[in-house]
């Protein structure tokens, strides 16, 4: 092994990395490692040179081009041995699927293993945390934030995939050159489809319910009657289980869903996929609903949008998913969470509970951000500087002096003197603001729809009025393949030739 010299490394750091040349000489001999930048339940990922260039060269146009040039950077994901075997190989499975797609999902650059060790190559990006930036960020970096974050997801949802921790850790941005990439696929999954064993059409109501209610991902809310993908089955109402039988309920006989308690439960216990993390968990992976798709990721983006414009982070601080449902009776209102129960066949009460109010905020969201806003502002936690003034001035404009701040445009005078001039840029200024806010507040509204299957998909979000500046410019909003999918086209026998190219664990 090569003898390195780290300056400015932690001795724990130099130790853990020495170690881990000396568990995978190929690690060595291709790369060189520099530091420890992050690590995680299931991973640590460390910092290295691209020593021959391979890794850099193949997959250049997924590597950020910085005035320090940073091209010759990778990032070394170590995944720990504590992690079960398959669920290293679906990471590895799914990034291998995503390759070459786009420009703001990490590609799988390289793979190695030996014995029960497990190293992916992957391209290092020069970004800044979200702690740092996310109370200062101006209201068109959060467009380009989000919309950053949305097409990655829209490419990612385009394959059937369900990240299931979209967080702002997991998508690392660059407010100095606007750019972002979404990571970390570790508790990603494909989504099923849910479609294929739904009930005939036009057979009679109970026709296909008892096999299909034993499924793992059965829940109510795929047959319920408002369910726009099949309507064939509107006639079936909602339903759930009474005794280990499938049971609609428009017809259960006085059965009260809300005292579900455990010493009176008679119904099937739920079991749905939990990952994730507290505080951006969709209501439907709360409700343990089976039958979860790619919307509960757009969920998370309602989350981390929210932290972006209100200025608190992190927003939900929960430790169970009780107290995460109460977080949102707190915004929402308990009837609005207990309709959301019942769209996944359970019972839903609160009472006793001081500040947990039963409609909510009166003006939703919206008002829900200007308290936030209003409370700091009377603080005096702000800058004189911020511009979390903006939006504290949008929404008391809106929500206390009543006043119209409906997107308009502008009027000119044909010929303005200085004064004039200076007036009309600060009022188009504003009115620029005024309008990404505008429809910003919307864009946040249609990401905490309760109901999945109402909520908003990547794409139908990319084209909100919000992005309309950032899609003119960009001419890639939809779907498209990009020149590394010729890498990824290949057969398995120009793979089997190329030595430089990936390597999937097997089974």
């Amino acid at each position: 092994m090569i003898e390195r010299v780290w300056s400015n490394v932690s001795p724990e750091i130099q130790e853990e990395m020495r170690q881990l040349c000396e568990e995978i000489p190929y690690i060595d001999e291709h790369y060189e490692l520099m530091d420890k930048i992050g690590e995680g339940t299931f991973s640590s990922v460390y910092k290295a040179t691209d020593v021959d260039d391979r890794v850099t060269s193949k997959f250049a146009s997924h590597f950020w081009n910085l005035p320090d040039d940073n091209r010759k950077y990778v990032a070394l994901k170590k995944i720990y041995v504590t992690s079960s075997p398959q669920r290293i190989y679906n990471e590895l499975n799914l990034l291998y699927t995503l390759t070459g797609g786009s420009h703001r999902v990490a590609p799988l650059c390289d793979v190695t293993r030996l014995r029960d060790q497990v190293v992916a190559v992957l391209p290092y990006y020069p970004h800044e945390e979200f702690r740092n930036f996310y109370r200062d960020l101006p209201i068109k970096g959060i467009k380009k934030y989000t919309w950053e974050l949305l097409q990655a997801l829209n490419y990612v949802h385009s394959k059937g995939i369900i990240h299931r921790d979209v967080k702002p850790t997991n998508f690392l941005f660059n407010p100095q050159i606007g750019q972002g990439v979404l990571v970390d696929f570790g508790l990603a999954e494909t989504q099923p489809d849910y479609s294929k064993d739904l009930p005939r059409s036009g057979g009679a109501a109970g026709d296909n319910f008892a096999d299909y209610r034993s499924q793992e991902q059965f829940c109510p809310c795929l047959m319920r009657s408002n369910a726009p993908t099949h309507p064939a089955t509107a006639h079936h109402g909602l339903v759930t289980i009474q005794n280990g039988k499938l049971v609609h309920l428009n017809n259960v006989q006085g059965v009260d869903l809300t005292k579900g308690y455990p010493k009176n439960e008679t119904r099937r216990m739920k079991r749905a996929n939990r990952a994730g993390t507290r505080g951006f968990r969709a209501p439907e992976v709360l409700m343990k609903c089976g039958a979860q798709t790619t919307k509960i990721d757009i969920w998370s983006v309602g989350v981390i949008l929210l932290s972006l414009i209100s200025r608190r982070f992190p927003m939900f601080q929960s430790l169970d998913d009780t107290d995460s449902l109460l977080e949102l009776c707190s915004i929402f209102g308990w009837k609005t969470i207990r309709k959301c129960a019942l769209l996944h066949g359970l019972g839903f009460t609160v009472s006793g509970l001081q500040h947990i109010r039963e409609e909510g905020y009166p003006n939703g969201i919206r008002e829900f951000i200007y308290e936030l806003l209003y409370k700091e502002c009377d603080a005096g936690t702000f800058p004189v500087y911020s511009v979390a003034f903006e939006t504290f001035n949008y929404l008391e404009q809106d929500l206390v002096e009543r006043a119209s701040i409906e997107p308009r445009l502008p009027v000119r005078s044909e010929h303005p003197n200085d004064k004039e001039t200076e007036s009309y840029e600060l009022k188009q200024y504003q009115e620029a603001i005024w309008t990404d806010h505008y429809w910003c507040f919307q864009l946040i509204e249609q990401c905490f729809e309760m109901d999945p299957q109402r909520r908003s998909s990547a794409g139908e979000l990319l084209q909100s009025a919000f992005f309309n500046e950032l899609n003119d410019l960009d001419d890639n909003t939809e779907v498209e393949d990009t020149e590394d999918d010729e890498d990824a086209e290949r057969t398995s026998k120009d793979r089997d030739n190329d030595e430089n190219d990936v390597w999937l664990i097997s089974e």
